[in-house]
């Protein structure tokens, strides 16, 4: 593999954003001379100008964006929200019916406090506001996910249901980190490195444990089961990532490739390509951009559209089924206490077929091959729903003016963080993808034509952590916006989760030995703390 060095070079030169001087390949030099006001204006529109919103108050991450109330949108936007808002429950005919019988929140609050990133936890608590936890549950021996739970493992039931994992038994356990400088910076300043380790006995589990090897379902050992914790990210902006073009996003990853070793699961290195794509309903292919694992592709099927099904198990006309694995569904089914008062909760499944079979028909919705649960979600509010998420605006950069917020944005890119926080991006002209079919240009907010500052390249790298990500692969997550999540969330963890409590910590924890990050972050270690502070402080001005 070829050094991150020469691959940061290369991104940098490309992109006009580099300050490095390497064998083979001369980087451009940064400009160190203050910025004009033009350049601080475009800066300071950080989702462009039909994307950015200038409120930096607690609701700062809920805010319309100018699009959507230029096209339009404004009742709709207010609509979604309400069910963003709100808890649902497990009551027929009420308002926000249809939780369960499995979920893993009771709504989407719980992940997304005040619309931003979740917060760092000790202990696991679905019903804890601010937990933004999923948690991880896989077979190491295969980096798989265990099929007798959803991938997403659920920990609460309606009734007479019980939870596939009893949360109780679930213990979090911090533990500090000592990198190989001691935590020390070379002019004595020291930090703090802190991790998460997570335990769930084997008691807790109400399925049996399987998975897939070689092809076939079969019984993992406990011993075998690794568990991480991977916490949500802001939900703000996301329509405007979404508004970048796929070919633009092939093209960075394509730039990267000859530089860096690419997740070999999504980027075909050889073919100069993607490995692996997103499709949905209609089986188009389409670029992967949402989630650490880039399991996601548009923003019409991505995170936000999956979530408000499979997170609360609400039920809709393109998903007639729940959120549910066979293996759960059998066993419950087998349940007697779950048999003895199904018929109290659910008098209309009662059928000839007699109370395990109603049982098991109902939690998988599906009968004789076809998905048969009623929608409990209108579509009417899913177009609501998905016309706020997409009309989520970025807060506007601050302070961009700062003498010292301006040193550490050269500095940012002198020591090249900017190789994989790549500044910007231009939007296209934003005509709606959704994989599954439903929704048009006339459906949603839409951002064409936009420079927007996110600082993501949009690619998969590792930083190689004690206790990583599963498989180590992570998308670059968008800093924009970040530094208001103290304001907004009343906490500012940031990482994949929560193990950095603030931006320092977050910085030296892409430092280790065979992170992709550590030339950069070396360099940043042997800065002034003045070099340092400033670069903080630009990234929390962003």
């Amino acid at each position: 593999m070829k050094s991150f060095s020469k691959y940061g070079c290369f991104a940098l030169s490309a992109l006009a954003f580099s300050g490095c001087v390497d064998d083979e390949v001369v980087c451009e030099k940064v400009d160190f001379t203050p910025l004009t006001k033009s350049e601080v204006e475009e800066m300071t529109y950080s989702g462009g100008k039909l994307g950015t919103s200038f409120t930096f108050s607690a609701s700062a991450y809920q805010q319309p964006s100018p699009a959507v109330e230029q096209q339009g949108f404004y009742s709709m936007f207010k609509y979604g929200e309400t069910l963003f808002e709100r808890d649902y429950v497990q009551e027929k005919g009420t308002a926000f019916s249809g939780l369960g019988p499995l979920m893993v929140r009771k709504g989407c609050l719980y992940c997304h406090p005040n619309y931003g990133h979740g917060k760092r936890q000790i202990e696991y608590r679905a019903n804890e506001m601010g937990n933004g936890y999923l948690l991880v549950i896989y077979d190491k021996k295969t980096n798989g996910y265990l099929t007798s739970i959803t991938g997403m493992p659920q920990t609460l039931a309606v009734k007479p249901f019980k939870a596939p994992i009893d949360e109780t038994q679930i213990k979090i356990n911090w533990k500090h980190f000592t990198d190989d400088h001691g935590n020390a910076f070379p002019d004595g300043e020291m930090y703090d490195l802190i991790y998460p380790e997570v335990t769930i006995p084997e008691s807790a589990f109400y399925v049996p444990l399987e998975g897939t090897r070689n092809g076939e379902t079969v019984q993992i050992p406990y011993e075998d089961i690794e568990v991480r914790l991977e916490s949500t990210i802001g939900i703000y902006g996301t329509g405007l990532i979404d508004a970048i073009p796929d070919d633009s996003i092939t093209a960075q990853w394509k730039k990267e490739s000859p530089y860096v070793e690419l997740n070999p699961a999504m980027w075909d290195a050889g073919a100069g390509t993607w490995a692996s794509y997103y499709k949905g309903l209609t089986g188009k292919p389409y670029v992967r951009r949402f989630t650490y694992a880039l399991s996601r592709g548009p923003l019409l099927d991505a995170a936000g559209a999956n979530a408000v099904w499979n997170i609360t198990n609400v039920t809709r006309s393109d998903r007639k089924y729940h959120y549910m694995t066979a293996t759960y569904a059998k066993v419950s089914s087998q349940d007697p206490d779950v048999q003895a008062s199904f018929y109290d909760y659910f008098p209309e499944e009662r059928t000839a077929a007699g109370v395990e079979a109603d049982i098991y028909r109902y939690l998988m919705g599906k009968a004789d091959g076809k998905n048969i649960a009623e929608p409990e979600m209108k579509d009417a509010d899913y177009k609501d729903f998905m016309v706020w998420h997409r009309g989520l605006a970025v807060p506007a950069a601050r302070d961009l003016n700062d003498a010292q917020v301006q040193k550490g944005m050269r500095k940012f890119k002198q020591i090249g963080c900017a190789q994989c926080h790549r500044p910007s991006w231009q939007t296209g002209e934003d005509d709606i993808q959704d994989p599954n079919g439903t929704f048009t240009n006339a459906d949603m907010p839409r951002y064409p034509n936009q420079k927007i500052w996110p600082y993501t390249d949009m690619v998969q790298h590792r930083l190689m952590m004690e206790n990583d990500i599963r498989t180590g692969w992570c998308r670059t997550t968008p800093l924009w916006g970040r530094g208001l999540s103290k304001l907004c969330t009343g906490g500012e963890d940031r990482l994949h989760d929560c193990r950095a409590r603030n931006t320092l910590e977050s910085i030296m924890w892409h430092g280790g030995e065979k992170s992709d990050a550590r030339e950069s972050v070396e360099k940043f270690r042997n800065l002034t703390k003045e070099e340092r502070d400033a670069i903080v402080k630009f990234l929390e001005s962003i």
